[in-house]
């Protein structure tokens, strides 16, 4: 799989909410849509374009793949983010920096429109913006790969995971395998676009200990016009003796997110390794 991670660094004083990619995702959109429309009438439907058309894609396009995630703390003390893109999207950077750029120096992100001047922005840790100004910089994707392995690990979940597991979601009785499933699912849906809903093999598992509590989250839905739930599990899991596989599908979770709604930063993983 090959990726860009793009790091953007605010300077501000100002506090963001609680959380931010909800804020980050609709403010993004309407930046991606300012800078690659070329349609007339500006809407999407039976538009001449739309099969070509990146904000179409990001966006509007039923029953698709994300093949970006935004990546964001929960409470943070400043507006930094950062931004996935995934395979394919890699070759749309120009556009999507020039979304960015828009979003956060023109448009505004928040209910106040802030927008911000002191930026500095980062492709695969190379600084590609800063003093107002784009480098001339031709980086290439990262590819994902696991140069190491460890059978004892700690996964943190630091934003709200939601799965839904024979049509509910959990609030509690998360096991290992859950998390497995939906980062190989969202794994084969980014290389292939093919839809799958079991494991390809039989994970090795030893003791599992879980400290997971579920967060109560809400975000206003400007389409929907309406305040929705984006509650999910919390916590860390720590796990023992896990096989190969197994390990490489929860570090390429820490890239790609795992369960529902990993555009807006859901889902975000890290794995600490243990003695």
């Amino acid at each position: 799989m090959k990726y860009h991670y793009i790091e953007v660094k605010v300077n501000s004083k100002d506090k963001p909410p609680f959380f931010t990619g909800s804020m980050l995702r609709g403010a993004f959109g309407y930046a991606l849509k300012k800078v690659t429309c070329i349609n007339p009438s500006y809407k999407c439907e039976g538009c001449f374009a739309k099969d070509n058309c990146l904000y179409y894609s990001f966006y509007e396009k039923q029953n698709n793949y994300h093949p970006f995630r935004f990546d964001v703390k929960l409470d943070s003390n400043n507006y930094n983010f950062g931004l996935y893109l995934f395979n394919e999207a890699t070759k749309e950077l120009p556009y999507i920096l020039s979304a960015l750029h828009t979003m956060l120096t023109q448009n505004g992100v928040g209910k106040d429109n802030l927008t911000f001047e002191n930026l500095e922005i980062l492709v695969n840790k190379t600084t590609i913006y800063s003093n107002k100004e784009f480098k001339d910089l031709k980086i290439e994707p990262k590819a994902f790969k696991i140069d190491s392995f460890c059978p004892n690990v700690k996964i943190k979940l630091l934003t709200p995971l939601r799965i839904k597991k024979q049509n509910r979601l959990l609030r509690e009785n998360l096991e290992l395998q859950d998390i497995l499933r939906s980062i190989y699912q969202r794994e084969q849906e980014l290389n292939s676009g093919v839809k799958v809903h079991k494991l390809n093999y039989t994970p090795e598992i030893g003791t599992t200990l879980k400290l997971l509590q579920y967060k109560q989250l809400k975000r206003k839905s400007n389409r929907q016009k309406q305040i929705l739930n984006i509650d999910g599990l919390i916590g860390e899991m720590a796990v023992n003796n896990i096989d190969k596989e197994s390990y490489r599908l929860l570090k390429l979770g820490e890239l790609i997110g795992v369960g529902k709604q990993t555009v807006m930063g859901l889902g975000k993983i890290e794995i600490e390794e243990l003695n």
